[in-house]
C-alpha cells in the first residue's frame, strides 16, 4: 500500500541560541499561517523516552519565511497574567509555564482566542497535579489579555491538547480535550467533551468519549489525545461527521528490568460533532516520523491546495516536522477499513 503521508526534509522549527526543544505549533489562519505560537522549553528533567520528565516551558511567537521554515519570535506575554496564575496557585504545587497553545479565530469580530495548557505540578506525587486549559483573547498576539481558564480541572481530571469542533445544530461546540483517568493500576489519558456555549467564557466538561483501556486499540495502549479535526473543505465525511488527526502512546514495558513508556504515533478518528461521539480510530497509526525516539505528535494543519495539506507534528518534544498529506490517499484508508 502506498504510503499515506510524505515526510519533509529538514525542520520546519528547531533549537536556537536560547531553546534546546520547541513543540506544540499553532498558526493564525489570517496570517495565510505565516504567523503563530510556539511552546519552547526553558529547562528540562529526565528523558522523555522514559518518562516522568518535568519540562519547563513558555510560549513564543512564531515566524514563517514559508510554510517549511519558522523562526522564534518574542515572549507572548499577556495582561493579567500574573493575577490569573497567582489565583489558581496552591501550596505544594509549582506553575511551570503554558503549554499546547491553540489559536481560534472568532470570524463575528475577529479576534483571537488562544488556549493553552496551565500545568501546577507536585514534584513528591504526580496524582496531585493540577492541569487546567487556560484562555487569553485579543486582536493578536500582541494585545492579549488572560482571562479564566476554559475549563478548570475537576474531581475526575484536567484538560489538555485542544481540538476545536465546528458548532451544531443546537448552537454549541462540542469540543475535545486529553483529561486523565485514575483506575486501581495507572492514570490513563482519555478523550473527554469539552462543551463551550460561547468561546470565550468558561466551559463545561462533558463525558469521556475515548478511554484506552475501554476502547483496546493495540496503538493506543494508554494515553490518546485529540488532534485538529481536518476542514470539510478537505475531506467530506457528510453532515456532523469530521476526520480527524489521534495521538496515541503504546502501552508501557518493563524491558531489562527497566520501565519504558511506549512511543507516540499518529492516527485518524472520525467525530460526530453533532452529538459529542466518537464513531471511529484507526485499528494502526499512520504516521510515524523517521527520527523519533518516543512521539510523533500532531497539532496543526493547514489545508495548502485541492486534497492536499500540511500536517505539522513534533518530535520527541524538542522539534516540529511537516507532512504532506493527500485527501485521495486518506479517503481510499477509510473505504478499506470498512467503517
Amino acid at each position: 500500500m502506498k504510503k499515506l503521508y510524505h515526510q519533509h526534509e529538514g525542520r520546519v522549527m528547531a533549537a536556537d541560541k536560547r531553546f534546546a526543544h520547541v513543540m506544540a505549533i499553532t498558526l493564525d489562519p489570517r496570517t495565510q499561517y505565516r504567523e503563530g505560537a510556539i511552546r519552547c522549553v526553558t529547562s528540562r528533567e529526565g528523558d522523555v523516552t522514559v518518562g516522568g520528565n518535568i519540562d519547563k516551558s513558555e510560549l513564543h511567537t512564531a515566524v514563517a519565511g514559508s510554510l517549511e521554515n519558522f523562526e522564534i519570535g518574542e515572549k507572548v506575554n499577556m495582561k493579567d497574567e500574573a493575577e490569573i496564575i497567582s489565583s489558581l496557585k496552591e501550596e505544594g504545587l509549582d506553575f511551570i509555564g503554558m503549554e499546547d497553545p491553540d489559536i481560534w479565530i472568532d470570524e463575528r469580530n475577529d479576534e483571537m482566542h488562544l488556549y493553552f495548557t496551565l500545568p501546577f505540578i507536585n514534584r513528591v506525587d504526580s496524582y496531585q497535579n493540577i492541569i487546567h486549559l487556560g484562555h487569553a483573547v485579543g486582536k493578536n498576539l500582541n494585545s492579549l489579555r488572560m482571562t479564566t481558564p476554559a475549563l478548570l480541572a475537576d474531581a475526575q481530571g484536567g484538560a489538555k491538547e485542544l481540538s476545536v469542533a465546528p458548532i451544531n445544530s443546537k448552537g454549541v461546540r462540542l469540543n475535545l480535550v486529553e483529561s486523565s483517568m485514575e483506575e486501581y493500576d495507572r492514570t490513563y489519558s482519555v478523550v473527554r467533551l469539552a462543551i463551550a456555549q460561547d468561546m470565550g467564557r468558561p466551559w463545561k466538561f462533558g463525558e469521556i468519549v475515548f478511554h484506552p483501556k475501554e476502547q483496546k486499540t493495540s496503538w493506543i495502549g494508554g494515553h490518546a489525545s485529540p488532534g485538529p479535526l481536518l476542514p470539510e473543505s478537505f475531506i467530506d465525511l457528510g453532515e456532523g461527521k469530521r476526520l480527524g488527526l489521534m495521538n496515541g502512546r503504546g502501552a508501557d514495558q518493563i524491558i531489562n528490568g527497566k520501565f519504558s513508556v511506549g512511543k507516540f504515533s499518529v492516527g485518524l478518528f472520525i467525530y460526530d460533532y453533532e452529538y459529542g461521539k466518537i464513531d471511529w480510530v484507526s485499528p494502526v497509526p499512520f504516521i510515524q516520523d523517521s527520527e523519533a525516539k518516543a512521539m510523533t505528535f500532531a497539532s496543526q494543519f493547514v489545508e495548502t491546495g485541492d486534497g492536499e495539506g500540511i500536517l505539522y507534528a513534533h518530535v520527541d518534544d524538542s522539534f516540529v516536522r511537516a507532512y504532506t498529506l493527500e485527501a485521495e490517499l486518506l479517503t481510499l484508508m477509510l473505504a478499506a477499513d470498512s467503517l
